[in-house]
């Protein structure tokens, strides 16, 4: 039974076919570029060729009218031989069939973004996302102004570790970011339903990564804090063609296998020539809450090593302390919800290194 706007215009679509060519309008993409937000607005692009039916215009709006939780359609009638134009709304459906891979653009600089900073990892469950929120936190504590773009496209979680629930607003064709903590936020989880997987190939990646830097109103930052996914695909080369992004902080745990993967990060950084600031080596040690005695449960010193052998400094070692996990559930990042622990010192200490960085290292 289809639970989800997706899958239920999917299957009043699917009902129309051409009488032209017998083909279904939805499954040949005839019907294209269909793209929806959380309270209900549908856009939808037809290509009609000029000896269609011209009331299967008619028949796809309605189709949509139908549709339970449509609050608004803006169906497109296009010429089959008129090439696509203008942008989709943020949240996409489906791809076009068959794109062509984009070469590789020159980056764009964006002048209101100030420096934008990678936050990466070779693996994931290394605390990637947390310590992004937490960096972000701390520097706009620090009087910055500071916007985290949530790249993570397959698994957006900054929206619940900063405390947001709804979709953010349009105005103009900007997308207005969310506020908490005194940091302007943008994810993909914002504008999708919390059960809905991201099926997309490089192409969508790209384009969502693009739209959020050019069509989110981000006023004049001083930060733009980048979540990314784990590992060196799409979403990492995305980023680095869009715009130009001026440095990247590698997180990994002290774990032999969380280090080999890093390293993988770092080179790939470094081969498209982004500075690496240097390593965060997260869950370093698990400090007992009745002694205070370190506990080095992912072994030790893995970060420092693969500081060392590459040359790069380590930007902190941040210790596994459970308010940090529950202040990620809770949407309260541990900067602010515990300020005083061991774990909020470190991270503290961790955005303040990177600032220095930032500030010191040229332009990729």
């Amino acid at each position: 039974m289809a639970t989800t706007l997706q899958e239920r215009l999917a299957t009043a679509l699917s009902q129309i076919r051409n009488p032209r060519t017998g083909a279904g309008v939805y499954e040949s993409q005839q019907l294209r570029d269909i793209a929806t937000t959380v309270d209900g607005k549908v856009r939808a692009t037809l290509q009609l060729d000029a000896s269609d039916d011209p009331t299967l215009a008619r028949q796809v709006r309605r189709a949509i009218e139908s549709v339970a939780g449509v609050t608004d359609i803006q169906l497109e009638v296009r010429s089959a031989s008129t090439p696509p134009r203008g942008r989709s709304l943020p949240v996409m459906d489906q791809a076009p069939r068959a794109p062509a891979r984009p070469a590789a653009p020159t980056p764009k600089h964006f002048a209101n973004l100030g420096k934008v900073i990678a936050i990466s990892s070779g693996k994931g469950g290394v605390g990637k996302s947390t310590v992004a929120v937490n960096l972000a936190v701390a520097l706009a504590a620090s009087g910055a102004r500071v916007g985290l773009m949530d790249a993570d496209i397959y698994g957006p979680n900054i929206p619940r570790m900063m405390g947001v629930t709804g979709a953010p607003p349009v105005v103009n064709e900007k997308i207005l970011p969310l506020e908490a903590h005194g940091v302007k936020l943008i994810s993909l989880g914002m504008m999708i339903e919390p059960d809905q997987p991201a099926i997309w190939r490089g192409p969508i990646v790209m384009k969502i990564i693009n739209q959020f830097l050019q069509d989110v109103a981000w006023g004049q930052l001083d930060y733009l804090i980048v979540d990314m996914p784990p590992g060196t695909g799409d979403a990492q080369l995305s980023l680095v063609q869009a715009t130009q992004v001026d440095g990247a902080v590698i997180v990994t745990t002290p774990q032999a296998v969380s280090v080999g993967d890093a390293l993988r990060g770092v080179k790939m950084f470094q081969r498209v020539g982004v500075p690496v600031l240097g390593i965060v080596e997260n869950m370093s040690w698990f400090e007992c809450p009745h002694c205070g005695k370190p506990s080095a449960i992912f072994g030790s010193g893995g970060g420092e090593r693969l500081a060392e052998s590459l040359e790069l400094p380590l930007l902190g070692q941040v210790p596994l302390y459970p308010r940090v996990m529950e202040g990620g559930d809770d949407g309260r990042p541990i900067v602010t919800a515990d300020a005083g622990s061991s774990a909020a010192r470190a991270l503290t200490a961790v955005a303040g290194r990177i600032a220095e960085a930032i500030g010191a290292v040229p332009a990729a």
